[in-house]
């Protein structure tokens, strides 16, 4: 698991796609699967794999800015190459800030898919840099062990056209409505690396790693990142022997074509190093093909903005607010008026009020009138990354109390036990270090935990807010952040009357109680909802005419290409 456009040690919490590769050391050699927490890419044409890395890394120019693409050469590029709007949206919409490594999906995570707000993944980039690999560790030293399902979709390929789109477009994922996806197996990490270098720096993945009975599809993106991938990692070991690594070494003898070279350790003894031959068996299948070879996209690819419709439609409003927010951050930093201008154009390809919304905070851009070309009212399950997890086994749980408070401490000891007996990681938080206080108001936040309650006796640390052992207004601060960030929050006893002085209200999600018994059943459920979305204002303007009128779903109907209205094989009901 990777972050992609930042640098090696920039914050992991910027919104960004995630790498998400495994390796099968097998009995016949080596399968890699190397793909990302989303199911579609930003391109689906292999020869642009240079011009989007090139395009979402920092300008040139100053080498700014890191790990973001909150810049013109981003967005010029996305606005240019609407093959990337389906991802974009994905994106926006809270795919590029995963609560953690262990919560993101790209096989379906079984602690749930869900995402950071903006305000904490910015709060957790300045507490630490490594915030996704740090929770990924210490969740494997704990024995909390993440888990994730590999799952299939099974299509014949006489299907490669059927479902309004061609299943060859890696910028196009098949609604599970469909195509259900069949498991097939579970990967658990259940131990750290014993040496990051030797164990996770020098591992080399490419998909060019399979074994027999899997073969490369025509997808033109995957055809381009057979060679890119490869030359990446000779690039990276200064020649082709990086598969003599020992992370990188098949764990059985194996038969390739490679030779000599710097670093080779091994005398092979195979003089056919070359296919087809008849000296080792080494001859390939055939596959035959037909046709003209021509330097162009099927037509069957020509439809970027049906599906990018259909995540648009698939999100609640809450949902759709932190999409448009996100958007609107990014955009605007963009610098060229033209730019600003023809991000505003594809939007609108995907939806008026959406165009509308985020020309708001930019200037000197017209929004287009509704062109309903694309403006389907499909939608589709599973891409919420809002909704909830179905454990909250390996969450974070903040307690906190005041050293200045023994009724504090003592509540927060019985506090501590309670929830630490559902699964969750749980801190009681106070002003100093001790028996029972294992981390500082100095150090926390409310980024750390997943949930937050204050325990009876420790008020005065909120209402009055300043000591030198903590910045101005810290527990405060921390709950304050947590309930505008969506999470369960509460109090008991005398701590709950801190909501009022807050301003918090008594809202679904906010538990305030005397009785102790009952606080963990509130805040098993709460921790699962994960997010309160109904705290979150929406734009005045969030509902108007080109907003679906009534929910759709995917259907396959026939067998032609769409057309490109985004209507032809796929029916709204």
């Amino acid at each position: 698991m990777s972050t992609i456009i930042g640098e090696r040690g920039s914050v992991e919490t910027a919104r960004d796609m995630h790498g998400f590769a495994a390796r099968f050391y097998t009995d016949e050699g080596n399968f890699d699967i190397v793909g990302i927490n989303g199911p579609v890419f930003f391109i689906n044409d292999g020869i642009l794999f240079p011009d989007v890395i090139h395009a979402l890394k920092p300008q040139p120019n100053n080498a700014i800015p890191q790990a973001t693409t909150a810049h013109d050469t981003a967005w010029d590029f996305f606005s240019q190459e609407s093959s990337s709007l389906n991802l974009v949206m994905l994106i926006m919409a809270g795919y590029g800030m995963p609560r953690s490594f262990r919560h993101m999906d790209s096989w379906g995570s079984l602690q749930g898919k869900v995402s950071l707000l903006w305000e904490e993944a910015q709060k957790a980039a300045g507490k630490n840099a490594d915030y996704y690999r740090q929770d990924l560790y210490n969740a494997i030293a704990a024995g909390v062990y993440p888990e994730w399902e590999l799952g299939v979709q099974i299509m014949d390929e006489s299907d490669q056209l059927a479902y309004g789109f061609d299943l060859l477009d890696p910028t196009k994922f098949v609604p599970e409505e469909l195509v259900p996806i069949t498991p097939i197996g579970k990967l658990t990490l259940n131990r750290n690396v014993a040496n990051y270098f030797a164990e996770t720096e020098q591992v080399a993945f490419q998909p060019g790693h399979v074994v027999r009975g899997i073969d490369f599809s025509d997808d033109p993106l995957l055809q381009g990142r057979l060679f890119s991938y490869l030359d990446t990692q000779v690039n990276r070991y200064g020649g082709p022997n990086f598969e003599q690594a020992p992370i990188n070494r098949p764990r059985v003898p194996v038969h390739n074509n490679n030779r000599d070279g710097a670093a080779q350790q091994f005398i092979p003894t195979n003089i056919a190093a070359y296919s087809p031959n008849t000296m080792n068996y080494g001859s390939a299948p055939n596959r035959y093909v037909s046709g003209y070879l021509t330097r162009q996209l099927s037509p069957t690819f020509a439809d970027h903005w049906s599906q990018a419709r259909m995540v648009w439609n698939s999100l609640s409003p809450a949902e759709q607010q932190i999409a448009v927010n996100a958007i609107r951050f990014e955009t605007s930093h963009i610098t060229s008026q033209i730019i600003r201008q023809n991000v505003i154009t594809q939007l609108n390809m995907i939806d008026n009020n959406l165009a509308m919304r985020v020309a708001q905070v930019l200037v000197d851009v017209t929004v287009p009138p509704p062109n309903p070309t694309y403006y389907n009212n499909n939608v589709t399950c599973g891409l919420s990354v809002f909704s909830g997890v179905p454990t909250i086994v390996g969450l974070n749980f903040g307690i906190l109390a005041s050293v200045y408070s023994q009724e504090s401490m003592t509540q927060a000891a019985a506090l501590a036990k309670q929830f630490s007996e559902l699964g969750l990681f749980v801190n009681v938080v106070a002003e100093t270090l001790m028996p029972g206080v294992n981390l500082t108001y100095s150090a926390a936040d409310a980024v750390d935990f997943d949930g937050v309650v204050i325990a009876s006796g420790a008020e005065n640390t909120f209402f009055n807010g300043t000591s030198p052992l903590y910045p101005l207004g810290r527990p405060l601060e921390i709950v304050k952040n947590a309930y505008q960030w969506g999470k369960p929050v509460g109090a008991v006893g005398s701590a709950t009357n801190v909501f009022s002085f807050a301003g918090i209200m008594t809202t679904p999600g906010v538990y305030l109680t005397n009785d102790t018994a009952t606080l963990t059943g509130d805040f098993k459920a709460g921790l699962m909802q994960f997010k309160f979305l109904d705290r979150f204002p929406l734009d005045p303007i969030a509902y108007n005419s080109s907003m679906p009128s009534s929910t759709g779903m995917w259907h396959k109907h026939g067998k032609s290409a769409s057309n490109g209205n985004g209507n032809d094989n796929w029916q709204g009901n």
